[in-house]
């Protein structure tokens, strides 16, 4: 993701994003090291069972499959405990897994070591998808503001500098129907959130607690980079005639599932880590500012034949979340400009939303990547404000900011209003809903996808 954001700071003339301060770089810690993708041939030894789900997933997680239908199965098991064990007798650190994928990360001190993991019968293959750098560039807490201030004060207007994200998508039906999110768990798996924990205006943002998934880093979501700030305060930011956001009565998960210092294939691997935790602890809706498609050195760049929903890791994990129960709203990148112009991984995936993002006269925003998937599918899926948005950033001030990293925030939290008004639906129901409601459903294309959404018409229907 970090690429896509310097791509658009580039053509946008911004100086930072982060509005953070950077430190001198040094030394890597820990020394050299490499971390390797580890694919499972099976599960055959796990001391896990379908029949025993509270082992391994929350209440919230039970009952939101029970609701839907879904019947928890094989890929829903942790790996065995045997089998990491015997991978850590071979010297490797595990530090994620995805049960989904069957797959696991190890650390490693020399890449010999990961390649003799072969020699274990429960392991096919190994992939190195991620290398030391040779020093780190910290970035830090800077000082927050204490007050909005009067200049940012829309007198009369509720939603405040939001007001144009929120009725531009007719959200306003909802929220006057009662339907703010109350009730229901919103997963946002970004980079950092800092300050998160010490602005004013974010105090009554309900946060049910955080997770980091990036091996390399603390787990103190809220130290550093605020681009997981400014996408939170799109759905949960709460003050009348400043800023308010799309789902301002929801709670929340906050996700660390980006490297904001490399961009590296384990960075998919997170995403799938952050994704299932996510699963585990029973959110509704999740959403990624995130997307990838060429990392560092290029390795294991992307190719565009791969954009079906089901080559990626990434992407593959994606596919499943609806058979979950969950919703994903995943921005569509910010390659329009550049080379690549396409959707980035995961939001090539099935059964979810792919949000582009457009300006205020309703027209696309140059920088919004467009489709279709590979396979032929409507991509984008819908779009909504981007260029720019009201956002709080890491100082705890409103400022308007570009990307379908704030368009996609900005639709989680609608879907999440409008889920908490039609509890009947499935995961999958609900995503076919907001594409139905959208201005051009009946003529989809490869920039708009099926266009803006109509949350009134989609509660009412």
């Amino acid at each position: 993701m970090n690429k896509i954001l310097c791509l658009l700071m580039a053509m946008l003339g911004l100086q930072s994003l982060s509005g953070l301060a950077y430190a001198e770089g040094d030394v890597y810690p820990g020394g050299k090291s490499y971390i390797y993708r580890l694919y499972l041939t099976d599960k055959n030894q796990t001391e896990y069972s379908v029949n025993r789900p509270e082992a391994f997933l929350s209440k919230k997680a039970i009952e939101r499959r029970k609701r839907q239908h879904i019947a928890i199965d094989e890929t829903d098991l942790p790996q065995p405990a045997t089998y990491l064990r015997q991978i850590a007798i071979m010297g490797g650190e595990v530090v994620s897994k995805s049960k989904w994928n069957n797959t696991v990360l190890i650390r490693v001190p020399e890449r010999a070591t990961a390649e003799r993991m072969t020699d274990l019968p429960f392991v096919s293959n190994v992939l190195k998808v991620w290398e030391s750098p040779d020093t780190l560039i910290h970035n830090r807490r800077d000082n927050i503001q204490k007050t909005l201030g009067e200049k940012e004060h829309h007198v009369g207007s509720y939603y405040g500098a939001a007001e144009l994200q929120i009725t531009m998508l007719n959200g306003q039906a909802l929220h006057n129907a009662g339907y703010k999110g109350k009730g229901m768990t919103i997963a946002v798996l970004d980079g950092g959130f800092v300050n998160v924990d010490r602005i004013p205006s974010l105090a009554k943002i309900k946060v049910l607690g955080t997770h980091n998934c990036v091996a390399t880093l603390s787990d103190d979501v809220y130290s550093e980079h605020d681009h997981g700030t400014k996408v939170l305060s799109c759905i949960g930011a709460c003050e009348p005639e400043y800023i308010v956001g799309t789902a301002p009565e929801a709670s929340f998960w906050l996700i660390r599932a980006e490297d904001v210092y490399t961009e590296t294939l384990a960075e998919e691997d997170y995403w799938a880590a952050a994704v299932e935790f996510a699963d585990s602890v029973g959110a509704d809706v999740v959403n990624s500012s995130l997307g990838y498609q060429d990392f560092d050195h290029n390795e294991g760049d992307h190719i565009y034949r791969e954009l079906d929903g089901h080559t990626a890791l990434i992407s593959c994990s994606a596919s499943m979340m609806a058979d979950k129960g969950m919703v994903l709203c995943n921005s569509a990148g910010n390659d329009g400009m550049g080379t690549w112009k396409k959707i980035n991984f995961p939001a090539d995936a099935d059964n979810i939303l792919t949000v582009g993002a457009v300006n205020s006269m309703r027209k696309n925003a140059a920088f919004s990547s467009v489709g279709p998937s590979a396979d032929g599918r409507v991509k984008p899926d819908v779009m909504s404000l981007g260029s720019p948005a009201a956002v709080i950033n890491g100082r705890g001030a409103i400022s308007f900011d570009m990307g379908t990293s704030f368009s996609s925030p900005i639709m989680a939290g609608m879907v999440t209003c409008l889920w908490q008004a039609r509890p009947e639906l499935t995961a999958k129901q609900l995503i076919q809903l907001v594409r139905q409601s959208a201005h051009q459903y009946d003529f989809p294309d490869n920039v708009f996808g099926f266009g803006i959404p109509d949350f009134e018409k989609a509660m009412t229907r």
